[in-house]
């Protein structure tokens, strides 16, 4: 999660809300009522506030009237939330399903900080370790108990070491086993686990 994030006071007016966003680079922010949250509020919340382009209204009686403006009436209100100690596909789930793109982390009832998209994508990399050095398998393999500890074999009788790794499950017979390991050279690798009845379908080498 993104901690202590920037929020806004239910009360403040969309100007507040432009000038907060455009000075941090932001495009979401919780909203907060006494402390609490209260809703959430986004860029496209502000851009469907602002005037039709096609406005009679001069300059200046925009500016009044958007600066009479409440985040409160403009807000998300009850947004979705998730706990701190809760797993990153909780957040993802949740995210998918109620389609937000921010959720606010709550510790006792405090936003201790957000789960934007961004979060999410950069928390999908790290764990697949997709930055790292070394060379990352895709091999196809029987859906059946023993495959992990057969892959494993084969990796310990070539003493390379497995730094990640995750399962696609395909819904047919056969799964794809994302294996990152950490070397570039896996010619005997590839072969050892061609040998041992695997198909190595993709090779990426950093």
């Amino acid at each position: 999660m993104t901690a202590n994030p920037f929020t806004i006071d239910s009360g403040a007016t969309v100007p507040d809300a432009i000038e907060l966003m455009q000075t941090h680079g932001i495009t979401k922010l919780p909203v907060l009522r006494d402390g609490k949250l209260c809703g959430v509020v986004s860029q496209l919340d502000l851009n469907r506030a602002l005037p039709s382009d096609a406005t009679s209204l001069s300059f200046g009686e925009v500016a009044y009237l958007l600066s009479k403006l409440k985040i409160y009436k403009i807000m998300r209100k009850n947004p979705p939330t998730i706990a701190p100690d809760a797993m990153l596909e909780e957040a993802a789930i949740l995210m998918r399903d109620t389609k937000v793109e921010i959720l606010p982390v709550l510790d006792e009832g405090k936003v201790v900080g957000v789960i934007t998209e961004s979060d999410v994508l950069d928390a999908f990399i790290d764990i697949n370790g997709a930055r790292e050095p070394g060379t990352r398998l895709v091999i196809e393999a029987d859906d059946q108990p023993g495959v992990m500890s057969r892959l494993a074999g084969v990796t310990e009788e070539l003493e390379t070491n497995i730094t990640h790794i995750a399962v696609y499950r395909t819904g047919m017979e056969s799964s794809f086993v994302l294996l990152g390991v950490n070397t570039v050279n896996t010619a005997d690798l590839e072969d050892a686990f061609t040998k041992a009845g695997f198909q190595v379908r993709y090779v990426l080498r950093r």
